[in-house]
């Protein structure tokens, strides 16, 4: 099934009317899409996942198989979403009480990955170009380029946007910089805030 609008869809798939995708995006097996979802351009949406009415999804996503994306849940560009991660979108659910009303906000930055099997507890702000661990759950927000790991998830050192691991401490109190091994990126450390040099960025376009 492909739209006038570019995207593609398993015969399998289910893509409710009203649903927004994007040119370039590829929707594989057993997928349901609802209707008020919102898709960017050139993603992938995997095997058996699903899509709730108010999420919003940016360009170039990666969804691997078995995630459900559930309302309240919004992702920004490049963010990667690792087989059979879990997204909540209620802190205290109960079978018996309805609290469709009390939806805590999870975002999810510009470039992040999430670990195959990992948690994020609803209400959680993932930074940008973070990693979260294989099975790890977050339950707190976790800086810009963090990587975290374990249950709850604590962090462990700082990744670079092109994913490799930065020799830099977890904070310091003065001013440290490292190199991408991959790309040569400069980033500096202040305190426990990394940033990407500016200077650094240019030179690599």
């Amino acid at each position: 099934m492909a739209a006038s609008t570019g995207w593609w869809a398993h015969p399998s798939a289910i893509v409710d009317d009203g649903a927004t995708l994007g040119p370039g995006t590829k929707v594989w097996h057993f997928v349901h899409v609802s209707a008020g979802a919102r898709v960017g351009a050139n993603c992938a949406l995997g095997q058996g996942v699903f899509v709730g009415n108010d999420v919003v999804i940016g360009d170039g996503v990666r969804i691997q198989n078995n995630v459900s994306v559930y309302d309240a849940v919004t992702l920004e560009d490049d963010v990667f979403c690792g087989p059979s991660m879990v997204f909540t979108n209620v802190y205290n659910p109960r079978a018996a009480v309805q609290r469709k009303s009390e939806y805590r906000r999870t975002l999810v930055r510009r470039g992040a990955s999430l670990g195959a099997n990992c948690t994020i507890v609803c209400g959680t702000t993932i930074g940008e170009y973070a990693f979260v661990g294989a099975g790890a759950v977050v339950n707190r927000n976790v800086p810009p380029y963090a990587v975290v790991v374990g249950v709850p998830a604590r962090q462990v050192g700082w990744m670079s946007r092109h994913g490799e691991r930065l020799a830099l401490p977890l904070s310091s109190t003065v001013p440290v910089e490292a190199a991408c091994p991959a790309t040569g990126e400069r980033y500096r450390l202040e305190g426990q805030a990394l940033a990407l040099l500016e200077s650094s960025c240019n030179s690599s376009t």
